[in-house]
């Protein structure tokens, strides 16, 4: 089999290293080290406007794509509008990863996304987001901004034989999560695969008619949790090995 690269979008926030604090690309060591333990080799993917308008500049280059958390989805986005309840956006991030999400869903790449990763591959195949889970009639699904600890733990239902359920297990499973955004209309093709229990906020979507594409809306690369990401670097390992010559 072979050694699939796995390129993973780097979030872009102030950072602070050694002496320096400025803006920087930075991918959590806790992804990095899952993408290891499954057999992949991590490449970091940095918010670039050449790539926005040709993402086949960089999706050429990787076997598989994993879309990570962090900061809001821009409402404008998904044909929302801004409000108080707006968090923390970076539009280049979105334009970026919007863009190789949706070229990777055309071209078949197997793509995982998790949280925020989750709501862009959604919005990257024309659905919407709640901006605010509470003010939709939802539960808490924060209730430690900044920490994936005990209290982030639920119980959401996972439909059996997904790609979801390969990662998490089926039926009734604990999770964590941290996000106060959550999907709405379910973009074109995807189907949610997981949901929280009991309010039924989407855990889960993937595309049946896709080889992977899956979005968690929980942390499977937590410490605290002993998910394995080997589904889908396996799925990008066979893309790599087409790929070679023969």
């Amino acid at each position: 089999m072979a050694t699939p690269v796995i390129g993973l979008c780097a979030a872009y926030e102030e950072a602070r290293w050694g002496f320096w604090a400025q803006r920087a690309a930075i991918v959590p060591d806790t992804y990095l080290g899952k993408v290891r333990a499954a057999g992949g080799v991590p490449l970091g993917l940095i918010p670039d406007a050449r790539a926005t308008g040709h993402p086949e500049l960089l999706l050429d280059r990787i076997d598989g794509l994993l879309l990570i958390g962090g900061v809001d989805v821009e409402p404008e986005t998904y044909g929302g509008v801004r409000t108080e309840r707006t968090e923390a956006t970076v539009p280049e991030r979105d334009a970026f990863e919007l863009a190789l999400a949706r070229a990777a869903l055309a071209r078949d790449l197997p793509v995982l996304g998790i949280c925020r990763g989750m709501q862009i591959l959604n919005v990257a195949a024309g659905g919407t987001l709640h901006e605010h889970l509470l003010d939709a009639g939802f539960g808490e699904h924060r209730p430690v901004p900044g920490k994936l600890d005990q209290t982030t733990f639920h119980e959401i239902d996972v439909v059996p034989d997904t790609h979801a359920a390969a990662l998490s297990g089926g039926g009734v499973q604990l999770v964590n999560s941290h996000h106060h955004q959550g999907v709405a209309a379910v973009g074109t093709d995807a189907v949610v695969t997981a949901w929280s229990i009991p309010d039924r906020v989407p855990e889960a979507i993937e595309f049946p008619s896709r080889r992977y594409a899956l979005g968690v809306q929980w942390h499977p690369e937590a410490d605290q949790l002993h998910h394995a990401l080997t589904g889908f670097v396996t799925v990008a390992a066979r893309t790599a090995k087409e790929d070679q010559p023969a």
